[in-house]
């Protein structure tokens, strides 16, 4: 029989009270072992070492989940499948290596079986289990020990506070680590170069801005409003860039203002100086800026036009809002 609306939304607020159940368990059972699994982490990484994660069923799954985190927190990592392990896939194994092995009962035949081979190799295992006397914890050097006292399953059969409590004690780990090594913001950059991650992190201002032809700038005196529309036209942009005889900026010009001279600058404003009418000051961003802080300059301001200018305020290139969702900034 289908659910009412009302039970389905009850039936999914139990099932998250059941799985934050088991992560606070966990939170409250974090003890030294901890500390030993991440300094262990640690030495593998200043050997130059790889991580290796391991598990089957469901495990399996939070297995290749948290390779992928630490591969993108610059650990090198990889995922071992248990039954190609006994059929050849040993040899990607090294001595100095650090085994990760995940099974919630501690009792997988196939964790058992890989166990003992991987010390042989000279690898550091740790269990990651919510079973501490399990043979498996029993059996590995280092233990990731996480608490789920019920699953969310009605049936307490499908794995499901158990992998989370499972992940999240490993994302534990790779965020210890990350803050450990001192990671920051452009080192996350490198391993996600693609995607908005990618351009929010590691493009910059002259990465993004127009320039040469394409960056309309011109002496605040003697330019007429028509000139200046002139050479906003010919650059495709919608803004000019007015500068002093040093070639700095004191302005500029935008499609606006020439709306607003039409409207109010007479007959004969096309001839009008432009200083007239343009926008004194305005917004800039600086040349070496990080692109994204050109684009919380058009959020804030919600203007469209930026000039970019170099260290003695001069304008070196130009920026336009239309541009941003071509590079997936917006």
């Amino acid at each position: 029989m289908p659910l009412d609306a009302d039970t389905i939304l009850a039936r999914a607020r139990h099932c998250l009270a059941i799985e934050r159940e088991a992560l606070e368990a966990t939170a409250g059972v974090l003890n030294g072992d901890f500390v030993a699994v991440v300094r262990a982490f640690e030495s593998a990484l200043a050997a130059g070492k790889k991580v290796i994660f391991t598990g089957v069923g469901k495990s399996a799954h939070i297995a290749q989940k948290l390779t992928g985190t630490f591969n993108s927190t610059g650990v090198p990592s990889t995922f071992l499948d248990p039954t190609n392990a006994l059929h050849g896939d040993l040899g990607l194994c090294a001595s100095g290596d650090l085994a990760v092995l995940l099974s919630n009962s501690g009792a997988s035949e196939e964790m058992l079986k890989l166990l003992p081979l991987l010390g042989k190799f000279g690898l550091t295992t740790v269990a990651l289990t919510g079973s501490p006397a399990s043979e498996l914890a029993r059996g590995a050097d280092h233990r990731l020990i996480y608490r789920a006292p019920r699953e969310a399953c009605p049936l307490e059969l499908a794995p499901t506070a158990s992998t989370t409590a499972a992940l999240a004690l490993g994302d534990a780990v790779a965020m210890v680590l990350l803050e450990s090594r001192g990671l920051t913001r452009e080192d996350f950059a490198k391993y996600h170069p693609a995607g908005t991650l990618g351009m929010t992190l590691l493009l910059r201002v002259e990465d993004i801005m127009r320039t040469g032809e394409a960056c309309p700038i011109l002496p605040e005196a003697d330019t007429t409003v028509q000139a200046a529309i002139f050479a906003m036209t010919k650059a495709k942009a919608g803004a000019v860039a007015l500068v002093d005889p040093a070639g700095r900026i004191t302005g500029i010009f935008t499609d606006g203002d020439f709306r607003r001279a039409a409207l109010n600058g007479g007959r004969d404003f096309l001839q009008h100086p432009v200083a007239q009418f343009m926008t004194r000051g305005g917004k800039s961003v600086r040349v070496g800026a990080l692109a994204v802080e050109a684009l919380k300059i058009f959020q804030q301001f919600k203007i469209s036009d930026l000039f970019a200018l170099d260290a003695e305020g001069r304008p070196a290139g130009y920026i336009d809002v239309q541009d941003l969702p071509k590079l997936k900034m917006l």
